[in-house]
């Protein structure tokens, strides 16, 4: 896996690097396929060509693209499900996503006939395999930046916050054909979750009435990515509809991706950030001043930093959750979420259980349907210092909560930075003692904090581990007593 990668980012061919480290074509193409094992010079040779050290090449440590397939291949998806029934061989499947990433797809769908039993849905293979490929990429795209930075100029746009969306519209309907109809998808009352509807056959966009400036500009942002960067296989609608194919689940990303940049330009939200975090003290007014100045969702904003600080500001070890609550007596669902510290705590549950709410994400929510408005959701900002009961991990956890009254829908957004060194030095405010630390855990049902003043559920899942270290004590001491 290593030789491989190394060989085609050097833009070595088989062939090449076979005659430069003199050895045959076929021999090195046994090696990459895990069937061979080269002996000490040529391993030397190899790493000679690669520009690498021997211990480098030998070692067991992946490089970050590659370490999926090491978890892959560690995981209890593959140590459980019967692969040899369906054909499959572990280093067929390392080949199958090395070697070029148009072959996950068939890679994912193989897995979702293998967990059809499982009732597990192709669309969660999808999503997991979209999260991999950010995560792999520390969730920026230099080829998307650049795409936009040069639909910018080609169409003379001005990038100055907030961005012109009448720019978007003029774009749409004279270079692209669109029409673009503002009333009819309110006769769909139905359909109330819809923003958007796109007619292919007539090049007409359906915009729900009374959608805010923001919305729109989300919308109109990533129609012209569909068309500018040509992505064909799409979704037509702005919702989450059971999807098709990974290609379309994987170019609706690129799409929201590039309407992101585009609203929120690289440099300008880049010098930003660096004045916010060279400030001593926490200073929640000017992070949402400054989400006001962009004009866009509390969720654009959070997302757009996730692609901004690993690459500008060398924070990657990081996290973003979304979890919205349907109505004040609904249940919190985490229904977004990306670890570029590849760490699973906070992860989503697909137990029924509760979330701890000591999390700022849940906080937030309680707080802001506490205190509504009559005239619009509430935006709530916080910051927490969150260190995960029983170990050393903590982040500093950065929120923006919209809640309306208690039966509307509620949601958080979340981005949690892992409180180290690197983030003392980038992050002045870091100490501040106005933001809180406190303690917190997975879910409800597997948290052992005593006393907790915000549990929602009993420590079920610890009572039953008691139980059966209880049960597996009695039974040893029953059978060496007998």
């Amino acid at each position: 896996m290593k030789l491989r990668e190394l060989r085609q980012e050097h833009g070595f061919t088989p062939a090449e690097l076979a005659r430069v480290c003199d050895v045959s074509v076929s021999y090195l193409n046994e090696i990459e396929k895990g069937k061979k094992y080269p002996k000490a010079d040529k391993i030397l040779s190899l790493s000679k060509a690669l520009g690498v050290t021997y211990d480098q090449l030998t070692s067991l440590t992946l490089s970050r693209k590659l370490e999926p397939i090491s978890e892959l291949l560690q995981s209890d998806l593959l140590k459980e499900f019967p692969l040899e029934m369906f054909g499959l061989d572990p280093i067929r499947i390392v080949e199958l996503i090395s070697d070029a990433p148009a072959k996950m797809n068939a890679f994912i769908s193989t897995l979702f006939e293998i967990a059809r039993n499982y009732e597990m849905r192709q669309e969660h293979f999808f999503l997991a395999a979209l999260r991999s490929y950010q995560e792999m990429h520390d969730n920026y795209f230099d080829e998307l930046e650049q795409d936009v930075r040069v639909f910018v100029s080609h169409e003379k746009l001005s990038v100055g916050a907030p961005f012109d969306i009448t720019q978007l519209e003029t774009v749409l309907t004279q270079k692209y054909g669109y029409s673009i109809d503002r009333t009819a998808l309110g006769a769909y009352t139905t359909l109330g979750r819809l923003r958007s509807v796109f007619q292919p056959k007539t090049r007409r966009l359906l915009l729900r009435p009374g959608l805010t400036g923001t919305q729109e500009a989300f919308v109109l942002g990533r129609e012209i990515a569909f068309n500018y960067l040509h992505l064909k296989e799409r979704p037509y609608v702005n919702a989450s509809f059971p999807v098709r194919s990974f290609d379309e689940v994987l170019n609706n990303f690129k799409a929201s991706y590039f309407a992101g940049a585009l609203l929120m330009e690289e440099d300008s939200l880049v010098r930003d950030f660096q004045k916010l975090f060279a400030s001593k003290k926490w200073e929640p007014a000017a992070l949402l001043d400054l989400m006001a100045r962009y004009d866009v969702s509390p969720e654009m904003f959070m997302q757009r930093i996730t692609n901004l600080l690993p690459r500008h500001f060398g924070l990657q070890s990081l996290f973003f959750l979304r979890f919205d609550q349907a109505s004040a007596d609904a249940a919190y669902v985490l229904t977004k979420e990306l670890h570029l510290s590849r760490l699973h705590n906070p992860h989503g549950n697909e137990l029924h259980e509760h979330y701890c709410r000591r999390w700022i994400s849940l906080r937030l929510i309680a707080e802001a349907r506490h205190n509504p408005t009559p005239e619009a959701p509430l935006t709530v900002i916080g910051a927490q210092r969150s260190r995960y009961f029983g170990t050393e991990d903590e982040y500093l956890c950065l929120t923006l909560a919209r809640a309306g009254s208690a039966t509307e829908p509620a949601v958080s957004v979340t981005i949690g930075l892992l409180c180290d060194e690197n983030l003392k030095q980038k992050v002045r405010f870091l100490e501040d003692p106005a933001i809180p630390l406190k303690i917190v855990n997975e879910t409800c049902e597997r948290c052992p904090i005593p006393d907790c003043e915000v549990r929602a559920a009993a420590p079920l899942e610890i009572e039953r581990q008691q139980r059966n270290r209880e049960q597996e004590a009695a039974v040893a001491a029953l059978v060496n007593g007998g």
